[in-house]
């Protein structure tokens, strides 16, 4: 049953947040500023308010990737949301432009721009801006090496760029400023850093396959499945996550994070658990 006392997240967030902080939290509950019931639903506060809410931050960087109608529905009304960065997992951080910058999604990227997002030496690389990405290495010899979300080379980020699909048909001039950006960046040879990946057949790929646990919990647990470029993944129970490249026999890098190693312990060749090796946890899941 509603009260005169119920309050709804949206109610909260149409008023301003000064005056929120400015209030005590009995003030806020019987204000008749903060009492009105939008649609008759009362809904709970994010547990980091003011921080604006995880679910909202993962779609938008999410669907920055590949749907730009999702993309002006949830940055319109709040433009801040162009800022958007998530970490996908260990430290694998990407924001709303970096996702449309590794995808080749111009429409996107400059929709985010226009917004407030900021763009880096990744989105200019993916736009084919190749004078402000040959000043940027000129003034600081060595960026070019710097992988960008997921791992992915500066070079695969120009290459993205020359993508003429979801209705996207670049100009001759686009054409040829990406053309001669990726000549450039081949030209350095260390714009293209990969992880190291011991190869492995598909049949080897096969015994690490499944999920491993370390609770009892609903989402205690990671799955291992192979994603579309035919790597190793690792993400949550039942989802897809980031690849992981080989670097010495059963020890495996994870999409792009330095200090995270994931091993693989065995018995009579058979896969029997993964430890996830951080600098200050090692956290052991058992396959089955």
């Amino acid at each position: 049953m509603e009260t005169k006392n119920s309050f709804s997240r949206r109610t909260l967030i149409k008023s301003s947040i000064f005056g929120i902080m400015a209030a005590s939290i009995p003030n806020v509950l019987f204000s008749n500023s903060f009492t009105e019931i939008e649609n008759g639903i009362a809904e709970p506060l994010f547990h980091r308010y003011p921080s604006i809410d995880d679910e909202i931050v993962n779609e938008v960087v999410s669907v920055s990737h590949f749907n730009l109608d999702r993309v002006k529905e949830l940055v319109t009304p709040r433009p801040e949301l162009a800022r958007a960065t998530w970490d996908w997992a260990f430290g694998d951080w990407e924001t709303a432009l970096g996702a449309a910058s590794h995808v080749g999604r111009r429409d996107i990227a400059n929709f985010l721009m226009e917004h407030g997002a900021r763009p880096d030496i990744f989105t200019f690389a993916m736009l084919g801006n190749y004078e402000i990405v040959k000043a940027m290495i000129e003034s600081m010899p060595g960026i070019e090496s710097i992988a960008g979300p997921h791992g992915i080379s500066l070079l695969r980020h120009a290459k993205a760029g020359l993508r003429s699909n979801y209705g996207i048909t670049l100009s001759e001039k686009q054409k040829a400023d990406s053309d001669a950006l990726i000549a450039y960046l081949e030209q350095l040879g260390t714009a293209d850093g990969k992880e190291k990946d011991i190869e492995m057949t598909e049949e080897e790929k096969q015994k690490y396959l499944g999920d491993y646990r370390y609770g009892e919990g609903e989402n205690e647990g990671f799955t291992v499945k192979i994603n579309m470029r035919k790597n190793l993944s690792l993400g949550k129970l039942g989802k897809s996550g980031g690849a992981l490249y080989q670097k010495s026999p059963n020890v495996f890098s994870y999409n792009g994070t330095p200090s995270i190693e994931v091993h693989f312990t065995l018995e009579d060749d058979q896969v029997v658990s993964l430890s996830i090796v951080e600098p200050e946890l090692t956290l052991k899941a058992v396959k089955g």
